[in-house]
């Protein structure tokens, strides 16, 4: 089992721990993919159309021997819409065909093995540095992966503290590459309460709140969780493995227990 170098907050190395067995796991992108989309689909709103849509009609077929298509047709005479085509599918105002449903079951499911693959997989993502690069993330001024720091960083209370500490360790250009790449999506989404798209900065793992999660939460496209509820969304975002990850020295070592 190899080491790997504690870093305090300005960046000078203090110890160093061996590296946990877990991140030996095989990269593997296609479990990664099936347990993100699960952790998404338990976010699905079911949604469905009303059964009665385009069926409140007195619509009936008139048969055959008129020399006219066997539709259903309003009954009546001497108004509009006497004798026109309803109900059937393709008619004006008529019923959809296969209308989604909300009764269809759009939670999935994944193994409790698989899931553990998952995240002992997407953790040891983070420790390759071309992973990380072919995600996008800026690591050239980086000195090491798995990048672990003293525990320390848990205990800053500012936002100006964690900005310096980032700088420090040389990942306050890619917090910034988040805000100088902020668009306005496209489309319909704009009015629905996601009109902005951003990429994602780096993940803070930690084993116990201080003041970093208040002092690092300003920082556009930073996340920070508690090694005890990390999951594969927040290591490997929309599926892709490699996320910028900063570990505290005491997170590292409760790994090992919490993922054998």
């Amino acid at each position: 089992m190899s080491g790997v170098e504690v870093y305090d907050t300005e960046g000078q190395v203090v110890e160093t721990i061996s590296l946990p067995e877990v991140f030996q796991t095989a990269i593997r992108p296609d479990v990664i993919k099936k347990a993100v989309l699960v952790m998404q689909s338990h976010r699905f709103q079911p949604q469905g159309r009303d059964p009665m849509a385009g069926k409140r009609t007195t619509a009936e077929s008139m048969g055959t021997g008129y020399g006219i298509a066997r539709l259903p047709r309003v009954k009546g005479s001497r108004y509009p819409k006497a004798r026109q085509a309803a109900f059937a599918p393709s008619t004006v105002g008529g019923r959809r065909t296969h209308p989604p449903r909300s009764q269809k079951t759009i939670y999935k499911k994944i193994n409790r093995k698989e899931r553990r693959l998952a995240i002992k997989s997407a953790i040891a993502a983070t420790a390759k540095k071309e992973q990380v690069s072919n995600r996008g993330h800026i690591i050239g001024d980086i000195p090491s992966l798995p990048l672990v720091v003293s525990d320390e960083l848990q205990s800053l209370s500012k936002s100006s503290d964690v900005r310096d500490f980032f700088k420090n360790l040389g990942l306050w250009e890619d917090v910034t590459k988040v805000k100088s790449n902020r668009k306005i999506r496209a489309g319909k989404g704009k009015m629905r309460g996601r009109k902005y798209k951003q990429p994602i900065g780096p993940l803070i793992v930690v084993s116990e709140d201080k003041g970093v999660i208040k002092a690092a939460r300003n920082h556009p496209g930073v996340e920070i969780s508690p090694v005890n509820k990390l999951n594969v969304e927040l290591l490997a975002p929309g599926t892709h493995p490699g996320r910028l990850t900063v570990w505290t020295k005491s997170a590292m070592l409760q790994i090992d227990k919490l993922f054998r």
